[in-house]
């Protein structure tokens, strides 16, 4: 299978593409674009970017084809030995898991762009970048072919799936190797910073993650850094990721990047090759479901803290800062009543990784909270239980050892458990309670295993609440959330509905801000509009308890809890 893309004119954001298939003697043949990025749990559509789809047979004969579903091509091909197929893929949204181009750059997203003989994701394919004559570098983890520019070799779809490709005028850091294996980081415009440093510390983030697991499983590594934005996709020997160098000018802000970059790092191992059975072989079709994403994504955030620890990047109040506000995340959400962090896993196509948005907020908790939080209970109970003996770094390690290296497969959900329970040496039923039910977490328990204490005590807030977020524009307030059984909700006022008046007042941003000054018990009336209609609310104000779930150390810890703590922390001996 071969593939050219070219570019000509970048102001038109459109790739052209040629898909030269040989083998494929059949009556009729379909060709299928993916309708997800495997990293991305969301259907993406990308058939819709497809136009001017034509092809002939290798005599340079026209054949007929017909749109056989919504992702599916089929040719009929009169048994042909070699199809030449070209169709135009438009490139508009600047994104991870999307196409993009313009005069500056173009981001091939490979599941938005190559199509695949059904039944053929198997077949080796080779690729040719063709980039706008004004531009200078391509950046890709697929395997160049020695000699040709520009050239490219998959040994299959699912590498060629699994590997974006940036062309542009882009500018490469300084490179570094660990264990003999080179890291790049190359992007466009990554902004003023000193790239020195930065890459220096990034060096440390990668050697705490080899020294974690003791493996590099590829030849090379490239961080490419599609310019500002948002979002970043692990994939099989690379990470395509928003970046704006810019915006690191504080500790606080570089620490947020390299976190971000060590989150996508870590996945290579955990997600990539330690994976749920069902990421692996993908369904490019419909999308792969699995309840399993607390441990690809929840297990991976609890690295990204660690690797920043281990790194000498990051200090004990900022692991325990960062742990606190995933807790201040979850236990925040009314979701946390109605959704697991299986279910959120396995619902993510619908929901969103983050949970649903609009009415449906309070129903959903995203596993990007509940996820680290569980990991660091598992990690607390295996040392509890092994004497300290073992930890959730054995876990991944017997995971990529026997699932990925071994069994050359992802692991089951049943697997996962015993795996965490062989490390343990003991049940985990009450654990494992928190994965697949909304059973109250009980933190003080888990945490006093490595002598740390939690405050779980609610404590009033000053004022009196009532419950709203509101935005105002071109003189309307209009509310855009209302907490979960507050006052304003329990009255029936929802997100949309537009502020009308206060007590009979105009209702205005600062007259909102004043209600807190009320004291709990006090009767508000709000009127609102919405959907036509007008309503007067009569809102009874009351007091707002929040939990800071601040963590420290025990004063009373024990020898084990203090030698937990030790060693979870990463502390030199």
């Amino acid at each position: 299978m071969k593939f050219a893309v070219s570019m000509p004119e970048p102001s038109k954001q459109v790739y052209n593409v040629k898909f030269e298939c040989n083998g494929v003697s059949r009556d009729w043949v379909d060709v299928k674009m993916p309708v997800w990025m495997p990293g991305y749990y969301q259907i993406l559509n990308y058939a819709d970017n497809v136009s001017n789809f034509h092809v002939k047979d290798q005599r340079g004969d026209t054949l007929r084809w017909e749109k056989a579903n919504y992702n599916t091509w089929r040719i009929y091909s009169n048994r042909s030995a070699q199809l030449n197929i070209t169709y135009d893929v438009k490139a508009i949204r600047n994104f991870v898991a999307t196409n993009f181009l313009d005069e500056q750059r173009g981001f091939i997203a490979p599941t938005g762009t190559f199509m695949h003989v059904d039944g053929m994701l198997n077949q080796p394919a080779t690729v040719v970048i063709e980039p706008y004559s004004k531009w200078n570098r391509v950046a890709t983890g697929l395997e160049p072919v020695p000699g040709k520019q520009y050239t490219y070799t998959a040994t299959d779809f699912d590498v060629l799936y699994d590997s974006p490709i940036l062309a542009g005028n882009l500018e490469e850091l300084p490179s570094f190797t660990v264990k003999g294996v080179p890291h790049y980081f190359i992007g466009y415009k990554p902004g003023q910073f000193d790239r020195a440093a930065f890459m220096d510390e990034l060096k440390k983030v990668v050697e705490a993650a080899v020294d974690l697991m003791g493996d590099i499983p590829f030849k090379h590594y490239t961080f490419i850094a599609i310019g500002p934005g948002g979002g970043g996709i692990e994939h099989l020997n690379s990470a395509a990721v928003s970046f704006d160098g810019t915006g690191m000018n504080t500790p606080e802000s570089r620490k947020r990047v390299l976190s971000f970059l060590a989150h996508e790092y870590f996945h290579h191992y955990n997600a990539k090759r330690i994976r749920p059975i069902e990421l692996g072989p993908f369904d490019y079709d419909k999308g792969s479901r699995t309840e399993m994403l607390w441990v690809a994504e929840g297990i991976t955030s609890y690295y990204e803290a660690f690797l920043l620890k281990k790194a000498g990047i990051t200090t004990e109040a900022d692991l325990l800062k960062k742990f606190e506000g995933h807790l201040l995340n979850f236990e925040n959400k009314p979701g946390r009543l109605f959704q697991s962090v299986s279910q959120a896993s396995y619902d993510t196509w619908a929901d969103g990784p983050f949970g649903r948005t609009g009415d449906d907020v309070n129903k959903t908790i995203s596993y990007y909270d509940k996820g680290p939080v569980l990991a660091m209970l598992l990690d607390f109970k295996i040392r509890h239980e092994s004497g300290n003996k073992r930890s959730l770094d054995d876990v991944m390690r017997t995971l990529y050892k026997e699932y990925y290296q071994a069994k050359k497969r992802g692991y089951t959900a049943k697997e996962f458990r015993a795996v965490c329970e062989q490390a343990a040496g003991v049940p985990l039923g009450e654990f494992f309670d928190y994965i697949y039910t909304v059973k109250e977490v009980d933190y003080s328990k888990y945490l006093a295993y490595a002598g740390l204490a939690i405050d779980t005590t609610a404590k009033p807030a000053s004022g009196a609440w009532l419950g709203i977020t509101a935005r105002e524009r071109n003189d309307t307030l209009t509310v855009s959330a209302v907490d979960w059984e507050s006052p304003a909700w329990m009255a029936g006022v929802r997100p949309r509905h537009i502020l009308k008046s206060i007590d009979g007042k105009p209702a205005t941003m600062q007259l909102l801000r004043d209600l807190a000054n009320n004291k709990p018990g006090a009767i508000v009336n709000l009127q609102t509009s919405h959907d036509r209609t007008v309503e007067t609310f009569p809102v009874i104000l009351s007091v707002h308890s929040t939990r800071s779930y601040k963590i420290s150390r025990s004063a009373t810890a024990n020898k084990l809890q203090s030698a937990i703590l030790s060693s979870w922390l990463r502390e030199s001996k």
